[in-house]
């Protein structure tokens, strides 16, 4: 017989459950569903009502058993108390005392108590001799087989000590074992030559003990039951109630998304029906306006594409006019020759507008797509500095760049990144104020952060939302120097969201203005923080150097 060695299991990981989780997950559940919470409620407060009247029924019916079996007790035990007292009057009156048996008096008296208790649950009776007493004959103690002699307190003993007469009974509750409850019934009898005698009787009402627990445990299966049935009921109520609404919540939601036809069912003639019914008209009415301005929407769209494509070739016309004036100026008057510079400037101005107009209408029409090529950020970055750094150096404006990560590809579109890219060092030459400007650039596991930082003038706290507004200026009566259109930051917003990265703006009044754009690394990868902060790490700050040159010039 061949032996096959056994191969060990790998030991499977168990589940991870996460109980710091288990409460909050809970409290959103409970804030979720109405539904639940309704029948919550409801179910708690039916138990909180079924248990105040299940305790007080409880407390009612068992203090009537009780009653009703102490007045049946008192009742017998006053009849036994007669009897026995009646039985020592005859024998002992007509008889001599020393001749007769008291013994076999005092047991046939405690016989006939017993044959005449007709109660349940009597464990047993006893015959004491009051102490303290000088009587010619003594009747000897008593008791029945069964009778407990340790549940008879002191307190039972001196009041019926202190109280003579066979038509006074005194009781206590009394424990007979665990659990088990007992009364014991004392009275002074009167035997004649002998002294006093205390009687004493003692029932067990454990008959009454289970007749109240029955009582208790259909209470409590009937409470559970009236409980379960509320809870089940109200389900139900909250379901044909809460359903309408949740399918309502489910077809808004729809319309939101796009989906305009969807419409609620409308069944009945109840209020679910006639909301069902509002509900429905006012998604036609929305449904037609919003077609009515989609379709306005396009036709503008289709407007200004047209236009701008039909621009062209006259625009091309003047564009070629315009550059054969513009290479003879020299020869033109002085006054022809700044002609043809202001319309060689406006028509490359022209040209700028239209090209970013056509831009904003593919935007528009979400026609936009993006052509990806593996790009390294940091030499594209470099290629735009080095694009502007003339016109920089013409405003006195001084571009370095730090890169600290970012020395790796990505998949973008490198025009649409170029264009974002010169729209940002654009702004900054703009509105710098001729101050250095300070690029930096990093990576981290997610993403690829560049950020333009100038310190010129500033944007007021309260206009930074509407930076890449279309058209938008902070200061309308500043002119554009360097050519721009008004639509360099609302398109490379759009750019940026192609891209499913952010576009951030910082910005302080008299300290200057940052640019952030963050890429993820990777498409699909969701952006949770970027690798550069806002505003970067200033390497050259212009306004604390200005504030030394002051301050040591005042000190001079």
């Amino acid at each position: 017989m061949s032996l096959v060695p056994r191969v060990p299991q790998a030991k499977r990981s168990k589940p991870f459950i996460n109980f710091r989780a288990i409460p909050s997950r809970m409290l959103h559940f409970w804030r979720a569903s109405l539904q639940f919470r309704t029948v919550a409620i409801t179910v708690a407060l039916s138990g909180i009502a079924v248990t105040g009247l299940g305790l007080f029924m409880s407390a009612s019916i068992g203090n009537n058993l009780f009653d009703a079996r102490l007045h049946q007790v008192l009742a017998e035990s006053s009849r036994a108390a007669e009897l026995a007292q009646e039985v020592f009057d005859s024998d002992l009156a007509t008889t001599d005392p020393s001749r007769t048996d008291l013994e076999s008096l005092s047991n046939t008296t405690l016989s006939n108590i017993r044959a005449t208790t007709t109660s349940p649950g009597g464990l047993g009776v006893a015959l004491y001799r009051s102490p303290g007493q000088q009587t010619p004959v003594t009747l000897q103690p008593s008791k029945s087989r069964q009778f407990p002699d340790e549940v008879i307190s002191n307190e039972l003993q001196l009041a019926v000590e202190n109280n003579p007469g066979s038509d006074r009974v005194w009781w206590q509750s009394v424990a007979l074992g665990e659990g088990i409850p007992g009364l014991a019934v004392g009275s002074l009898l009167t035997v004649p030559n002998a002294g006093f005698y205390e009687l004493y009787l003692v029932y067990d009402l454990r008959d009454v003990q289970e007749s109240l627990s029955l009582v208790q445990q259909t209470l409590i299966l009937g409470g559970l039951a009236l409980v379960v049935l509320i809870g089940l009921v109200t389900y139900i109520v909250v379901r044909l109630v809460v359903g309408p609404v949740r399918m309502a919540a489910a077809v808004s939601q729809r319309l939101a998304a796009g989906q305009l036809e969807q419409r609620i069912p409308e069944r009945g003639e109840d209020v679910i029906a006639t909301l069902a019914r509002s509900f429905n008209g006012m998604a036609d009415t929305l449904q037609e306006q919003i077609t009515k301005l989609a379709e306005l929407s396009r036709l503008q769209q289709s407007f200004v594409a047209d236009v701008s494509h039909e621009l062209r070739t006259p625009l091309t016309t003047i564009r070629l006019a315009g550059d054969v004036l513009y290479d003879q100026r020299a020869r033109f008057p002085s006054s022809t020759a700044r002609t043809a510079e202001l319309l060689h400037t406006q028509v490359e101005r022209f040209e700028a507008l239209l090209a970013d107009l056509l831009e904003v209408s593919r935007f528009d029409a979400g026609a936009a797509q993006l052509e990806l090529e593996q790009v390294n950020l940091v030499r594209l970055t470099e290629g735009e500095v080095d694009s502007v750094r003339m016109i920089a150096a013409e405003r006195s404006s001084k571009i370095d760049l730090f890169a600290t990560g970012g020395f790796f590809d990505i998949e973008l579109d490198p025009r649409r990144i170029r264009r974002i890219i010169a729209n940002l060092l654009g702004n900054a030459i703009e509105h710098g104020e001729g101050k250095p400007i300070e690029i930096s650039i990093d990576s981290n596991e997610k993403a690829v952060a560049v950020a333009v930082r100038d310190f010129g003038v500033g944007i007021a706290e309260e206009n930074l939302g509407r930076v890449f507004n279309r058209f938008w200026r902070a200061d309308p009566s500043r002119k554009r120097t360097l050519g721009g259109t008004g639509l360099g930051l609302s398109i490379s917003a759009e750019d940026t969201e192609l891209h499913r990265g952010k576009l951030e703006v910082w910005s302080v009044v008299g300290e200057g203005t940052c640019f952030r754009l963050t890429l993820p690394r990777f498409r699909g990868l969701t952006i949770s923080d970027s690798p550069v902060p806002l505003p970067p790490q200033v390497h050259f700050n212009p306004l604390a150097n200005e504030a030394d040159e002051s301050s040591s010039g005042e000190r001079s």
